[in-house]
């Protein structure tokens, strides 16, 4: 005969002793979700996508209308193909967007360095004016490059030297909002960095500048690129900058929407909406496929 012992020990371990009036306390239940939490989630969700498909819904209208939708037709981005002022516009702010993904990147990532490897005490400063620069109101810093840009213009026109409105200086004011950005992004990664990697490095015989290339840069890239392609998104969507910084010539495209709607909208709108969406998210995934594979990458490497 098995003891008492015996028969605790052979008894499952998910029962519990009953009660005085035999009854088995209930099972505890896993973590209590709130009641309405996806009904929350839901109208958060619609909330914040429904007019994005509104947008995307009416380019495709066959009439004039923005309220009323008829039948499926393609009418809007064929007059949006011929327009040929809407397209230079589409492409100036492709080209504004580019020059600043690329002046900004570069900047940003030299001041990353700069902030995060030198001991000089001018770093708490400089820290706090770019984050200054950072958390200010976009339209004071715009009404600031104008004020910069007329002044500047006026005392290099009387040396032969022109410099007016124009896509030149909408790049230039996109750049000098864009840098604090790519600044935060690589100093947060550079700071989290083992400097006895490249330590290890010049060990081995590699210069300063191969340990950086070799050994530094690559495991930069995921937050260079990232960076890289937020400053492209920023700046491609961008009204406040440009519009006090921009000429009388090409406008980008967040102003000629802006002049158009002036008119009226259009379903011609609606359909570079849909496009200028399109392009946002495409960049918006692309960065984040190349951080995740940069990060598989990186745990596949750890893990050999």
């Amino acid at each position: 005969m098995a003891t008492a012992v015996e028969r605790s020990a052979t008894a499952p371990l998910s029962s519990a002793p009953a009660d005085a009036t035999g009854r088995r306390p209930p099972r505890p239940r896993a973590f209590d979700q709130p009641r309405f939490l996806k009904f929350f989630t839901a109208v958060v969700f619609l909330y914040l996508f429904a007019p994005i498909f509104v947008v995307f819904l009416f380019s495709f209208n066959s009439k004039r209308s923005t309220q009323i939708f008829a039948t499926f037709s393609l009418r809007w981005y064929d007059v949006l193909i011929h327009d040929q002022s809407m397209l230079g516009s589409l492409w100036a702010s492709i080209e504004v967007a580019f020059v600043t993904m690329l002046a900004g990147t570069v900047i940003g990532t030299l001041l990353a360095f700069g902030l995060v490897r030198s001991n000089s005490r001018v770093n708490r400063p400089a820290d706090v004016l770019m984050l200054l620069n950072l958390v200010s109101p976009e339209i004071v810093t715009a009404i600031a490059l104008l004020l910069v840009f007329s002044e500047v213009g006026s005392i290099l026109t009387p040396l032969g030297f022109k410099l007016g409105l124009s896509l030149t200086t909408v790049a230039l004011g996109h750049i000098t909002w864009s840098i604090p950005y790519v600044t935060i992004i690589v100093r947060g990664r550079l700071a989290s960095l083992n400097r006895e990697v490249e330590e290890a490095a010049q060990d081995l015989g590699a210069t300063n500048l191969q340990a950086m290339r070799l050994v530094t840069l690559p495991l930069l890239w995921p937050a260079i690129i990232a960076s890289a392609l937020l400053v492209f998104v920023m700046s491609f969507d961008d009204f406040v900058t440009s519009y006090f910084v921009s000429g009388i010539d090409l406008e980008p495209l967040p102003i000629r929407i802006y002049t158009m709607i002036h008119f009226g909208v259009t379903p011609e709108i609606n359909a570079i909406g849909t496009i200028m969406m399109l392009v946002t998210i495409s960049i918006v995934l692309l960065a984040l496929f190349i951080y995740s594979r940069q990060q598989r990458a990186r745990l596949t490497f750890l893990a050999e």
